[in-house]
Protein backbone atom coordinates (compact mmCIF):
# COMPACT_ATOMS: atom_id res chain seq x y z
CA UNK A 1 0.00 0.00 0.00
CA UNK A 2 1.22 3.47 -0.72
CA UNK A 3 2.29 6.05 2.15
CA UNK A 4 -0.70 8.06 0.67
CA UNK A 5 -3.04 5.39 1.51
CA UNK A 6 -1.66 4.45 5.06
CA UNK A 7 -1.88 8.66 5.48
CA UNK A 8 -5.99 8.90 4.56
CA UNK A 9 -6.35 5.30 6.52
CA UNK A 10 -5.15 7.45 9.89
CA UNK A 11 -6.82 10.54 8.66
CA UNK A 12 -10.50 8.63 8.46
CA UNK A 13 -9.88 7.12 11.77
CA UNK A 14 -9.47 10.71 13.83
CA UNK A 15 -12.67 12.49 11.58
CA UNK A 16 -14.53 9.02 12.48
CA UNK A 17 -13.60 10.14 16.18
CA UNK A 18 -14.25 13.72 16.39
CA UNK A 19 -11.10 15.42 14.70
CA UNK A 20 -12.87 17.80 12.64
CA UNK A 21 -11.20 20.61 10.78
CA UNK A 22 -8.47 21.92 12.98
CA UNK A 23 -6.68 24.98 12.21
CA UNK A 24 -3.21 24.32 13.86
CA UNK A 25 -1.19 21.52 14.54
CA UNK A 26 1.20 22.07 17.47
CA UNK A 27 4.17 19.70 18.30
CA UNK A 28 4.96 19.41 21.83
CA UNK A 29 8.77 18.56 22.72
CA UNK A 30 10.27 17.11 25.61
CA UNK A 31 8.44 18.18 29.25
CA UNK A 32 6.59 20.61 27.26
CA UNK A 33 3.23 19.49 27.88
CA UNK A 34 0.90 22.12 30.22
CA UNK A 35 -0.11 23.66 27.28
CA UNK A 36 -2.71 20.83 27.35
CA UNK A 37 -4.24 21.76 30.34
CA UNK A 38 -5.31 25.77 28.65
CA UNK A 39 -7.09 23.75 25.77
CA UNK A 40 -10.61 22.28 25.56
CA UNK A 41 -10.46 19.10 24.94
CA UNK A 42 -12.73 17.34 22.83
CA UNK A 43 -11.24 14.02 21.46
CA UNK A 44 -7.99 12.14 22.20
CA UNK A 45 -6.82 8.95 20.91
CA UNK A 46 -3.80 7.10 21.86
CA UNK A 47 -0.66 6.20 18.79
CA UNK A 48 -1.04 3.02 19.30
CA UNK A 49 -4.88 3.11 18.35
CA UNK A 50 -4.67 5.38 15.12
CA UNK A 51 -4.07 2.77 12.24
CA UNK A 52 -0.36 3.20 11.01
CA UNK A 53 0.88 5.54 13.11
CA UNK A 54 4.15 5.23 15.25
CA UNK A 55 4.25 4.93 18.65
CA UNK A 56 6.14 7.14 21.05
CA UNK A 57 8.75 4.89 23.16
CA UNK A 58 10.54 7.56 25.21
CA UNK A 59 9.41 7.33 28.84
CA UNK A 60 8.92 11.43 28.95
CA UNK A 61 6.77 11.21 25.86
CA UNK A 62 3.08 10.80 26.63
CA UNK A 63 1.86 9.29 23.16
CA UNK A 64 -1.88 10.99 22.74
CA UNK A 65 -3.00 13.32 19.62
CA UNK A 66 -5.17 15.71 21.33
CA UNK A 67 -7.80 17.69 19.37
CA UNK A 68 -9.86 20.99 21.29
CA UNK A 69 -10.00 24.66 21.11
CA UNK A 70 -7.33 27.25 22.15
CA UNK A 71 -7.63 30.83 21.78
CA UNK A 72 -10.84 30.28 19.65
CA UNK A 73 -8.98 27.90 17.30
CA UNK A 74 -9.46 24.10 16.78
CA UNK A 75 -6.04 22.68 17.30
CA UNK A 76 -4.30 19.19 17.00
CA UNK A 77 -1.74 18.78 19.25
CA UNK A 78 0.74 15.92 19.85
CA UNK A 79 1.76 15.05 22.69
CA UNK A 80 5.01 13.27 22.52
CA UNK A 81 6.74 12.72 19.02
CA UNK A 82 8.73 10.59 17.55
CA UNK A 83 12.40 9.98 16.90
CA UNK A 84 14.92 8.59 14.53
CA UNK A 85 17.20 7.27 17.48
CA UNK A 86 14.10 5.52 18.42
CA UNK A 87 14.19 3.26 15.27
CA UNK A 88 11.82 4.96 13.31
CA UNK A 89 12.52 5.87 9.88
CA UNK A 90 12.00 10.26 8.82
CA UNK A 91 9.06 8.93 7.12
CA UNK A 92 7.95 7.36 10.51
CA UNK A 93 9.00 10.50 11.95
CA UNK A 94 7.27 12.74 10.07
CA UNK A 95 3.72 10.74 9.16
CA UNK A 96 1.84 12.57 11.96
CA UNK A 97 2.09 15.83 10.00
CA UNK A 98 1.33 14.57 6.87
CA UNK A 99 -2.06 13.22 8.46
CA UNK A 100 -2.55 16.84 10.51
CA UNK A 101 -2.30 18.30 7.40
CA UNK A 102 -4.88 16.15 5.57
CA UNK A 103 -7.22 16.79 8.23
CA UNK A 104 -6.74 20.80 7.12
CA UNK A 105 -4.27 22.54 9.27
CA UNK A 106 -3.08 25.27 7.90
CA UNK A 107 -0.43 26.39 10.61
CA UNK A 108 1.95 24.03 12.66
CA UNK A 109 3.89 24.92 15.61
CA UNK A 110 6.60 22.97 16.84
CA UNK A 111 8.58 23.21 19.87
CA UNK A 112 11.42 20.88 21.44
CA UNK A 113 14.30 21.23 24.46
CA UNK A 114 17.88 21.43 23.21
CA UNK A 115 21.22 22.57 23.89
CA UNK A 116 22.79 25.78 24.21
CA UNK A 117 25.52 25.96 21.31
CA UNK A 118 25.57 29.46 22.16
CA UNK A 119 27.48 30.45 25.36
CA UNK A 120 25.11 34.20 25.12
CA UNK A 121 22.43 31.57 25.29
CA UNK A 122 21.58 30.47 28.48
CA UNK A 123 19.34 27.39 30.01
CA UNK A 124 16.26 28.16 30.95
CA UNK A 125 15.81 30.48 28.17
CA UNK A 126 14.14 30.01 24.64
CA UNK A 127 15.14 30.59 21.27
CA UNK A 128 12.92 30.63 17.88
CA UNK A 129 14.40 29.09 15.22
CA UNK A 130 15.47 30.87 12.24
CA UNK A 131 16.92 28.35 10.22
CA UNK A 132 18.78 24.92 10.35
CA UNK A 133 21.38 22.46 9.95
CA UNK A 134 20.38 18.92 8.95
CA UNK A 135 22.62 16.42 10.85
CA UNK A 136 20.58 13.30 10.86
CA UNK A 137 22.09 11.93 7.47
CA UNK A 138 18.75 11.14 5.75
CA UNK A 139 15.56 13.40 4.41
CA UNK A 140 11.96 12.35 4.97
CA UNK A 141 11.34 13.05 1.10
CA UNK A 142 14.33 10.07 0.12
CA UNK A 143 11.26 8.08 -1.22
CA UNK A 144 9.66 6.95 -4.53
CA UNK A 145 6.65 8.59 -5.39
CA UNK A 146 6.83 11.83 -2.91
CA UNK A 147 6.97 14.14 -5.76
CA UNK A 148 2.99 12.53 -6.21
CA UNK A 149 2.71 14.64 -2.73
CA UNK A 150 4.47 18.00 -3.39
CA UNK A 151 7.27 19.50 -5.06
CA UNK A 152 10.24 16.70 -5.30
CA UNK A 153 13.19 19.27 -4.92
CA UNK A 154 11.33 21.48 -1.98
CA UNK A 155 12.93 25.22 -1.84
CA UNK A 156 14.50 25.84 1.69
CA UNK A 157 15.81 29.10 1.61
CA UNK A 158 13.49 29.92 4.16
CA UNK A 159 11.99 26.90 5.83
CA UNK A 160 10.59 28.68 9.06
CA UNK A 161 7.45 31.18 8.14
CA UNK A 162 8.68 34.74 8.28
CA UNK A 163 5.01 36.80 9.46
CA UNK A 164 4.45 33.55 12.21
CA UNK A 165 8.09 34.14 13.63
CA UNK A 166 7.91 38.31 13.15
CA UNK A 167 4.45 37.92 15.35
CA UNK A 168 6.23 35.72 17.60
CA UNK A 169 9.04 38.17 18.36
CA UNK A 170 6.59 41.28 18.43
CA UNK A 171 4.92 39.15 21.39
CA UNK A 172 7.91 38.25 22.94
CA UNK A 173 8.56 42.04 23.22
CA UNK A 174 4.80 43.09 23.96
CA UNK A 175 4.83 40.08 27.09
CA UNK A 176 8.66 40.77 28.39
CA UNK A 177 9.71 37.41 27.32
CA UNK A 178 13.40 36.88 26.66
CA UNK A 179 13.49 35.18 23.23
CA UNK A 180 16.72 34.54 21.08
CA UNK A 181 16.91 33.45 17.46
CA UNK A 182 19.14 31.49 15.97
CA UNK A 183 20.37 28.35 13.87
CA UNK A 184 19.33 24.99 15.01
CA UNK A 185 20.82 21.75 14.13
CA UNK A 186 19.54 18.47 14.50
CA UNK A 187 21.24 15.09 15.31
CA UNK A 188 20.47 11.57 15.07
CA UNK A 189 21.12 11.47 18.83
CA UNK A 190 20.73 9.65 21.41
CA UNK A 191 23.76 9.90 22.96
CA UNK A 192 24.76 13.45 23.59
CA UNK A 193 27.16 15.17 21.95
CA UNK A 194 31.28 14.73 22.16
CA UNK A 195 33.20 18.13 23.37
CA UNK A 196 34.53 17.63 19.70
CA UNK A 197 31.24 17.49 18.33
CA UNK A 198 30.45 20.80 20.16
CA UNK A 199 33.22 22.70 18.58
CA UNK A 200 32.42 21.07 15.55
CA UNK A 201 28.51 22.15 15.73
CA UNK A 202 29.81 26.09 17.02
CA UNK A 203 32.19 26.77 14.12
CA UNK A 204 29.56 25.48 11.18
CA UNK A 205 27.35 27.74 12.64
CA UNK A 206 24.61 26.26 15.33
CA UNK A 207 23.44 28.02 18.26
CA UNK A 208 21.45 25.23 19.22
CA UNK A 209 21.79 21.60 19.07
CA UNK A 210 18.87 18.77 19.35
CA UNK A 211 17.14 15.21 17.86
CA UNK A 212 14.36 16.13 16.35
CA UNK A 213 12.52 19.07 14.69
CA UNK A 214 14.15 19.38 11.09
CA UNK A 215 12.35 16.45 9.65
CA UNK A 216 8.88 17.61 10.66
CA UNK A 217 9.96 21.12 9.30
CA UNK A 218 11.11 19.98 5.92
CA UNK A 219 7.89 17.79 5.56
CA UNK A 220 6.02 21.23 6.29
CA UNK A 221 8.13 23.12 3.86
CA UNK A 222 7.06 19.94 1.21
CA UNK A 223 2.67 20.36 1.38
CA UNK A 224 2.96 23.93 1.87
CA UNK A 225 2.58 24.12 5.27
CA UNK A 226 4.13 27.35 7.54
CA UNK A 227 5.66 26.23 10.56
CA UNK A 228 7.61 28.17 13.42
CA UNK A 229 9.71 26.19 15.94
CA UNK A 230 11.11 27.12 19.03
CA UNK A 231 14.06 25.47 21.00
CA UNK A 232 13.80 25.53 25.29
CA UNK A 233 17.42 25.24 25.78
CA UNK A 234 17.71 23.34 28.68
CA UNK A 235 21.43 22.84 28.81
CA UNK A 236 24.79 24.59 28.29
CA UNK A 237 27.19 22.87 26.09
CA UNK A 238 30.20 24.57 26.95
CA UNK A 239 32.98 22.04 25.70
CA UNK A 240 35.88 24.02 27.71
CA UNK A 241 33.60 23.39 31.12
CA UNK A 242 31.00 20.06 30.22
CA UNK A 243 29.22 18.55 32.82
CA UNK A 244 28.14 15.30 32.35
CA UNK A 245 23.59 15.25 31.32
CA UNK A 246 21.37 15.07 33.80
CA UNK A 247 17.95 14.29 32.52
CA UNK A 248 16.37 15.30 35.39
CA UNK A 249 18.16 18.97 35.24
CA UNK A 250 17.00 18.89 31.72
CA UNK A 251 13.03 18.65 32.27
CA UNK A 252 12.92 20.16 35.23
CA UNK A 253 14.57 23.39 32.53
CA UNK A 254 11.94 22.59 30.50
CA UNK A 255 9.42 22.97 33.00
CA UNK A 256 11.09 26.31 34.15
CA UNK A 257 10.68 27.68 30.58
CA UNK A 258 7.31 26.16 29.52
CA UNK A 259 5.03 29.24 30.91
CA UNK A 260 7.00 31.41 28.62
CA UNK A 261 6.38 29.08 25.29
CA UNK A 262 3.02 28.51 26.42
CA UNK A 263 1.81 32.22 26.43
CA UNK A 264 4.11 32.72 23.15
CA UNK A 265 1.94 29.78 21.47
CA UNK A 266 -1.33 31.31 22.50
CA UNK A 267 -0.99 34.27 21.85
CA UNK A 268 0.32 33.63 18.36
CA UNK A 269 -2.95 31.02 17.76
CA UNK A 270 -4.71 33.74 18.30
CA UNK A 271 -3.60 36.47 16.00
CA UNK A 272 -3.67 33.46 13.38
Amino acid sequence: MSILKYIEEAAAYLQQRGFEKPEVGIILGTGLGKIIEQVKIEAEVSYNHIPNFPTATVEFHKGKLIYGTLEGKKAVFMQGRFHVYEGYSLRDVTFPVRVMHLLGIKHLLVSNASGAINLNFKKGEIMLIDDHINLQGDSPLAFRGVEKMGERFVDMSAPYNAVMNQKLEQIASEKNIKLHKGVYASVVGPQLETRAEYRYLKIIGADAVGMSTVPEVIVANHLGLPVSAVSILTDECDPDNLQPVNIEEIISMAAKAEPDMIRLFTELIKQL
